[in-house]
């Protein structure tokens, strides 16, 4: 599977974080990856559960990255695509370094794209623009 499909899929499971509790996210995580639509080889369904537990547990510090530089907006009246896919990019620019934040960057607005609104990749690439900035 691509970089590309794999992010796809992240933000697909993180985004079911908007909608279920912290103690429900266990049997969500099954259940994302026992959909029959969905096949993932043992590689796939271990990189896309680690990058989303990493996500996971810097989610308060993820958001509050967030709350910093999106001057005017906080994480909390973000419609959910949008926060999804800034926590995702966010996340890979400040703590993956096997991602460039170009590609986080481009890729964050590609998704924004398919499944954001028709301003969403506009908003996506200006807050995370500020992350790059300094």
């Amino acid at each position: 599977m691509s970089r590309r499909e794999l992010r796809e899929h992240i933000f697909k499971l993180l985004f079911r974080i908007e909608f279920n509790s912290e103690e429900e996210m266990k049997k969500q995580c099954e259940l994302f990856f026992e959909d029959p639509e969905r096949e993932f080889d043992e590689e796939d369904t271990k990189y896309i559960q680690e990058k989303y537990d990493s996500i996971y547990s810097k989610l308060n510090e993820i958001d509050g990255l967030i709350d910093s530089k999106a001057k005017g907006w906080s994480s909390d009246r973000m419609g959910k695509v949008e926060l999804t896919i800034i926590r995702l990019a966010v996340f890979e620019i400040m703590f993956d370094d096997d991602v460039p934040s170009k590609v986080a960057i481009n890729e964050a607005v590609e998704l924004a794209k398919k499944f954001g609104q028709d301003k969403s990749s506009g908003f996506i690439n200006a807050v995370l623009a500020k992350f790059v900035e300094e």
